[in-house]
């Protein structure tokens, strides 16, 4: 059967099919600690519980037909002091677009951008950006980060390749790696994105900035969250931002997310979503827009929410650095931001108690998934080497109680 190019040549996704394998062994009723899904189990993580109610009563009280295609007006100017006061932006109503989450966002801000050939940076490890480029038919031009910079693109990596291209992607906190940029290194890739349109016609198409902050809020210790325009207000013309409800308020199925930037960009995203139809749904844009303005109520979710996670991820990162200090060969970041814990597992070339050898990363995964019962997400399923030793380990669905067990699995399974 043939289809459209585009169709026939998409990337198929190394999380889902890991996905479908732990699913089957769940199914079996092994037990799986299952750390790969950048989601939360609301048995765990619930929603506000403010929210909830406000969604509730918007169903009850009829909120069932379509918002406004750029999302309703009382949702805009509730998303504009939220993030005036917490992030100190300051956007008008019309330079925001609502939509179901980041996801159709990041897709319209591609689609608004980038003609067919034309170059996308972007950094790997990193969520989607191979994807998207993809969909647009753009150039993919990568730089792989590593450990030295915390996986993060460094300013120096990315001057090289900005000359001509129309997108940099970039993602503070960072998905998968759960790293942040530094206030310093951020300033320096705003102040080569700056001279590159500076260097550029008045006729010709300036670089912009994709900036998915989805998780700024849940930082950790001393780490900050830096942005784009705050350190740099000439790069409000360039930024476009991505941003929801998804990380924050452990609400990722309720689906409402937003972009804002400049109104240009703006507009013609929201043209482009209003032949989609990607619209968060009413009920949930109305208690999103009360909630929002519940500051106290804020406040204390996020104290309690930040602290549970926090707890997983040091705790698992603290187990990790005892089996490196026992000279097993694993290692982790020290947790900065967002729901992720970056891990080292170094098997390859190892042999197995079966007398099997682990020719691959992909054979470790294999080996952690069936010996140990840990499933995590290897850096090579967003776009990293297939050679990295590198993991995602994600606490969303994490119980404290599971974390010595797990850990104990993976010392047996250890070689």
């Amino acid at each position: 059967m043939k289809l459209s190019h585009l169709s026939e040549t998409l990337i198929g996704s190394e999380i889902v099919k890991l996905g479908g394998e732990i699913r089957e062994k769940i199914r079996l009723g092994e037990k799986i600690y299952n750390f790969t899904v950048g989601d939360f189990d609301p048995a765990v993580f619930p929603i506000p519980k403010e929210l909830e109610d406000y969604i509730v009563e918007a169903y009850r009280a009829h909120f069932t037909n379509y918002p406004l295609a750029e999302g309703n007006l009382d949702l805009r100017e509730s998303i504009a002091a939220f993030i005036k006061e917490r992030e100190g932006l300051d956007y008008s109503k019309s330079e925001y677009l609502v939509a179901a989450g980041g996801r159709p966002l990041i897709y319209a801000i591609f689609r608004a951008i980038v003609d067919e050939g034309e170059k996308v940076v972007y950094a790997v490890p990193s969520w989607n950006n191979n994807h998207y480029t993809h969909f647009v038919g753009g150039e993919h031009v990568v730089v792989e980060a590593g450990p030295d910079t915390n996986f993060m693109p460094s300013a120096a990596s990315l001057e090289p390749l900005l000359k001509g291209a129309s997108l940099l992607a970039l993602c503070s906190p960072q998905n998968p790696t759960g790293t942040v940029f530094t206030k310093e290194e951020l300033e320096k890739i705003c102040d080569l994105v700056l001279a590159e349109n500076a260097s550029r016609g008045p006729e010709e198409k300036k670089l912009y900035v994709l900036y998915d902050q989805m998780y700024w809020h849940l930082t950790y210790g001393d780490i900050q969250h830096y942005n784009p325009v705050s350190l740099r207000p000439a790069m409000r013309d360039y930024t476009i931002f991505v941003d929801a409800i998804s990380k924050v308020f452990a609400a990722t199925g309720v689906r409402v997310g937003w972009s804002f930037g400049p109104a240009a960009i703006i507009d013609k995203m929201k043209a482009i979503l209003g032949h989609v139809g990607a619209w968060a749904p009413m009920a949930e844009q109305k208690a999103v827009a009360k909630y929002l303005q519940e500051k106290e109520a804020i406040d204390r979710f996020l104290a309690h929410f930040k602290s549970e996670v926090e707890y997983r991820l040091r705790a698992i990162h603290d187990g990790f650095q005892a089996l490196k200090a026992e000279g097993f060969a694993v290692d982790s970041v020290a947790p900065q931001a967002a729901i992720y814990l970056t891990i080292k597992v170094d098997l390859v070339g190892k042999q197995t108690p079966e007398g099997k050898l682990l020719a691959t990363q992909s054979d470790v995964t294999s080996y952690l998934l069936n010996k140990a019962k840990l499933a995590v997400v290897p850096f090579y399923a967003f776009g990293a080497s297939a050679q990295s030793p590198w993991y995602r380990l994600s606490v969303g669905t994490c119980k404290k109680e599971d974390i010595p067990v797990m850990l104990a699995g993976l010392k047996a399974a250890l070689l």
